[in-house]
């Protein structure tokens, strides 16, 4: 499975890094590290070609201008191991992009993330994942209730990220183009 995403660039990119790299100094979480790069994920897909698929993002960032998202809160997907991430707040633009990434992938792909479907996304940056326990989600918490998540994300890319042994690494990142 690959991911359809836009990785986070300079400065919000180092404020999550370090919020990451706290959790796995005060707590040991290191699980979310598998993907090295804070992102926004699209879609999760097996592309049938994935030629045809980067061809299709790669257009879809050439037409496409950067804009600005925002983040605000904390937010947590509950379960055995809860994911603990920043909520980012869908936007017109946002919401456009997402739709347009789902028109190309659908079509193109064997497989795609039913969570990712417009209804129910909910785009977010994680910051713990996989490694984290339902003991661990108060401590996590209150460390965290101090820190600040009101970000500003600049999203000019798609990118796709592959698994590499334990890793999700950069497939190809596609700069937007737009004017």
């Amino acid at each position: 499975m690959l991911a359809i995403t836009s990785l986070l660039p300079s400065p919000a990119s180092d404020h999550i890094n370090t919020l990451i790299k706290s959790l796995e100094t005060k707590f040991g979480l290191t699980d979310v590290q598998a993907t090295p790069e804070p992102h926004l994920t699209y879609q999760i897909v097996e592309p049938a070609d994935l030629e045809i698929l980067k061809a299709a993002l790669q257009e879809i960032a050439r037409t496409t201008k950067p804009f600005v998202a925002h983040t605000t809160g904390l937010g947590m997907f509950p379960g055995d191991n809860p994911v603990i991430h920043i909520p980012v707040l869908r936007s017109d633009d946002l919401n456009l992009l997402h739709h347009r990434v789902l028109q190309v992938a659908a079509p193109l792909c064997s497989r795609t993330d039913k969570f990712s479907a417009p209804d129910l996304w909910l785009p977010h940056v994680s910051l713990a994942l996989h490694d984290t326990t339902p003991e661990l989600l108060g401590p996590v918490l209150q460390f965290l209730n101090n820190q600040t998540f009101n970000l500003e994300l600049e999203i000019s890319n798609l990118a796709i990220l592959r698994p590499d042994g334990d890793m999700f690494v950069r497939e190809v990142v596609f700069e937007f183009g737009g004017k």
